[in-house]
């Protein structure tokens, strides 16, 4: 992977992207695909598509969402201490002491979420999200008006961070690297004379009610699709293989097999995986698969859907874990 890419990489990641408020990162989105893509489109939904070949009776649709997880504030007291709700599946208890950033309407306000010192007893038992308060350093509501309003997103104050043996940590990388991936597809099949239309998406939506992707394949009415999200590594302490399926990091992406998932595609990516020396991991979804592939399956009449991930530590916590030797295996087996 080359600079170009690694900084593209980073860009979306920095990008603040909570499930609702996608537009910021769908710019940058199209503004990478647009020297090579054939065309563009997006919908009334915010996701955006970028195209090879549209004539192509036989269309293609690779889905990577783009969203994050993050909070929302409910409320501002007397005090100028803010209080918020989930946007997407993420843990109250992981957010205690953290720098958040509040993206209000008129810039970024920094603030804490607070904690009790252990000195004083510390947190105990369960952390609920109504149980946590932000600290901007007002002392009143008066203070924050026109900074903070009840509506606004909250991230956390987390970038990328290169780790040992080409491993990235960041905040949300669930699921920027897939809408990396579908983009960097796109980019390389571009030099490709293709006989079918390719129809790369960047979703928004999926951390919360994957209208994106559902509303994204009404649109383009694909012949098949290819979901592009992240699964969970199982190779850390806490963990068992033998219920989660046995998934490592720098090991390779994952297909997914179970009753969602078409068995053809499945087929026919294992071929490209052996034509392209990528080795390939293995997870289990009997009964739905939890991402963009469930949505896109019940458009239309039916799409025919396989769902490709990239194995990932610490799902939804402020800090994930991917390997980027894993996206570039995931790339070359989309690509062939």
């Amino acid at each position: 992977m080359e600079k170009i890419q690694l900084d593209f990489l980073e860009k979306l990641i920095m990008t603040p992207s909570p499930s609702g408020d996608e537009v910021a990162i769908q710019k940058e989105w199209l503004s990478y695909i647009k020297p090579f893509a054939h065309a563009i489109e997006t919908d009334y939904s915010g996701s955006a598509i970028g195209i090879l070949n549209p004539q192509a009776p036989f269309k293609v649709m690779l889905a990577g969402h783009c969203d994050e997880i993050a909070f929302m504030v409910t409320h501002i007291d007397d005090k100028g201490l803010i209080y918020v709700t989930k946007a997407g599946g993420i843990n109250p208890k992981l957010a205690l002491g953290m720098r958040v950033r509040i993206l209000g309407e008129n810039g970024i306000l920094p603030g804490v979420v607070g904690v009790k010192a252990e000195h004083q007893g510390g947190s105990k038992g369960e952390v609920k999200v109504e149980d946590l308060y932000i600290d901007c350093g007002a002392q009143s509501k008066d203070e924050l008006e026109g900074k903070v309003e009840v509506g606004d997103y909250v991230i956390y104050d987390l970038d990328m961070t290169r780790l040992m043996n080409d491993c990235i940590a960041g905040r949300g990388l669930d699921n920027r690297t897939g809408a990396f991936i579908v983009a960097e597809v796109l980019r390389r099949l571009s030099k490709e004379d293709l006989s079918v239309g390719l129809y790369a998406v960047s979703t928004v939506n999926e951390e919360t009610n994957m209208g994106g992707a559902y509303f994204a394949a009404c649109h383009i009415k694909p012949s098949m699709a290819v979901a592009c999200d992240v699964t969970f590594a199982t190779d850390y302490p806490g963990l068992d293989p033998k219920k989660d399926c046995d998934v490592k990091l720098g090991q390779g992406p994952v297909l997914s097999k179970g009753a969602p998932v078409n068995y053809k595609i499945n087929n026919l990516l294992k071929t490209a995986a052996k034509t392209a020396e990528v080795p390939l991991q293995y997870e289990v979804t009997p009964r739905t698969t939890g991402t963009d592939a469930d949505k896109i399956r019940f458009s239309g009449k039916g799409v025919p859907v396989a769902l490709v991930s990239l194995p990932l530590r610490y799902m939804h916590a402020p800090s994930e874990v991917v390997s980027l030797k894993d996206i570039e295996a995931e790339i070359e087996l989309l690509v062939h």
